[in-house]
């Protein structure tokens, strides 16, 4: 989740959102934050990607610079980018790191003449999504579970893997572990709801919080922001 000028548009079956994002005229720092995803980014010509955040990013910039980018659902991206998600975790990385220099020229060059840079790398990600193996079960199952707030024991239940093999596999998929998975996308819910203007009590309560106290450090921890500034209201 990003602060800012901030629009996106999800691409409906695919598990990809297409996002934009100017930064506002005054504004030299964003905060990006963390929501169990990965996302290939656009920035001044530059492609990168970034990994799963554990929390909140400060991405340092310029007033008036603007940002192109795809982000794919918790556990998609790691088999399209191929490499495991944790070997990016809270990190930003030039795309040529993880691509030949060739494809990644190529894909440059389709982003950056067109005349939508976003809609450019939403084909780029239709083509990965296409070319890649079918989503994993396994992976899509541990990623639901993990949103429905489903305690780790029962996680491992569900797909029928150990906990120690449900925290590899977590691992390779998502970056973390299936703990801070789980709390992650909960707080994502909670922002999300807290947004529509609900009270921060009922947010608590519906997202598994043991009351608003919990919600309120637990946003604080992952987002270094208090709630009611996050959404531009009190609680």
């Amino acid at each position: 989740m990003l602060e800012g000028m901030y629009r996106e548009r999800a691409v409906p079956g695919t598990g990809v959102v297409v996002w934009t994002r100017t930064v506002p005229a005054g504004q030299t720092v964003g905060r990006i934050l963390p929501d169990g995803c990965m996302d290939i980014v656009w920035a001044d010509g530059v492609l990168l990607v970034a990994g799963p955040d554990t929390v909140a990013q400060l991405d340092t910039t310029h007033p008036g610079a603007r940002y192109a980018g795809v982000r794919f659902a918790p556990g998609l991206a790691p088999t399209m980018l191929g490499v495991p998600a944790a070997e990016l975790r809270d990190q930003r990385v030039p795309l040529s790191a993880l691509w030949p220099d060739g494809r990644v020229r190529a894909v440059g060059e389709r982003v950056g003449d067109a005349g939508d840079p976003a809609e450019a790398l939403a084909s780029v990600a239709l083509g990965l999504l296409r070319r890649s193996n079918a989503p994993d079960p396994v992976v899509t199952a541990i990623a639901s579970l993990s949103r429905s707030g489903a305690p780790v024991a029962a996680i491992a239940d569900r797909v029928g893997l150990s906990e120690r093999q449900l925290h590899r596999r977590s691992l390779t998929a998502f970056g973390y572990g299936p703990k801070t998975l789980t709390r992650i996308l909960r707080m994502t819910r909670a922002v999300d709801l807290a947004r529509t203007g609900t009270p921060f009590a009922t947010v608590a309560a519906a997202t598994g919080y043991a009351d608003q106290a919990h919600l309120a450090r637990d946003v604080r921890s992952l987002t270094g922001e208090a709630l009611r500034r996050l959404v531009g209201r009190g609680g």
